[in-house]
């Protein structure tokens, strides 16, 4: 890859001049994504909310003014039509069902399809109940935080608090930025979108644990190096390998998103994102961070007393 023969093994860049303005960033991002959160909300698909999903082709293109006065007559909450594909034939129907068992759905499914006529080709139909809503949603929640605890648990006996303080941290920052922008764009919440967001923590400590690695090495390897160079140097040492990583996912992420559909329109976004906010965060906020302790202090305290308590 030519256009990145400048990332090599020798890279000196500075990353540490430009911490404040990365601390700026991020919190500029944070409250964003929190504010986004406390008065926008969140877009819940139909595996949370509860409702109706119906895919539909036809042998014509879609007039989606037509479709509409066509489906007026159907009760049902927030009926959202929306054109998907390319050739312009192809429609998504979507409307909440709350407070409707799965016998009343299907009436209202029946309803729909007597509304539109012959003609139409019905690809997916999906029906979610109420109560099943509920279920998926707290369920998704609690995977979700019982994924980043565990996260958390490995990184606390990983690494010495510093660096555990800061990798927290970093995860953190990734994963409420990036829900925040789902809620800001108002992507669908769905189990996708929560297997896309645990996807992203997983890369994003990944990146934050070589890093760190690289860290505790050169603190054993140059001892008199002044903790500002060590952390640029660190981070120099993997950039290449940072950079190539993160373009590799990135191409595949960017892939998914532009061909793989509406269905996967959230997934593939939290993806895309997570790779960009977990290479930025692993830099400028988890170990940009580490420059505020004095890790040498620690490596010291370490070196006098070894694990059996004999002072060497």
């Amino acid at each position: 890859m030519k256009m990145f023969s400048w990332v090599t093994k020798d890279t000196n860049i500075d990353f540490l001049k430009y911490r404040k303005l990365g601390y700026a960033l991020s919190i500029t991002m944070c409250v964003v994504a929190i504010l986004s959160m406390a008065f926008k909300g969140f877009n819940y698909g139909i595996d949370f909310s509860g409702g109706i999903l119906i895919e539909v082709k036809s042998e014509q293109p879609i007039n989606m003014e037509d479709m509409r006065k066509k489906l007026s007559s159907v009760d049902l909450d927030d009926l959202n039509l929306q054109s998907i594909g390319e050739n312009g034939d192809e429609m998504m129907i979507r409307a909440q069902a709350k407070g409707l068992d799965e016998k009343a759905q299907m009436a209202a499914v029946n309803q729909i399809k007597e509304s539109l006529g012959s003609g139409y080709e019905y690809r997916k139909v999906e029906l979610v109940g109420p109560q099943v809503g509920d279920e998926l949603k707290r369920a998704g929640v609690i995977a979700s935080v019982i994924a980043v605890l565990a996260i958390c648990l490995y990184v606390w006996f990983r690494f010495e608090w510093q660096f555990a303080i800061g990798a927290l941290i970093g995860l953190s920052h990734d994963l409420l930025v990036t829900v925040g922008l789902l809620s800001l764009f108002g992507f669908d919440i769905s189990l996708t979108t929560v297997a896309a967001v645990l996807t992203l923590a997983g890369y994003s400590i990944n990146d934050t644990v070589v890093n760190y690695d690289r860290i505790r090495e050169n603190l054993r390897k140059f001892k008199k190096m002044p903790q500002y160079d060590l952390l640029n140097k660190s981070t120099n040492d993997i950039f290449s390998r940072t950079i190539l990583t993160g373009i590799t996912t990135l191409l595949a992420a960017v892939a998914l998103f532009a061909v793989g559909g509406d269905a996967l329109r959230s997934f593939s976004f939290t993806i895309l994102w997570g790779v960009i906010v977990g290479t930025y965060s692993s830099i400028y906020v988890s170990t940009t961070l580490m420059n505020l302790f004095n890790l040498r202090a620690n490596q010291n305290a370490e070196k006098n007393i070894n694990p059996f308590g004999n002072v060497e």
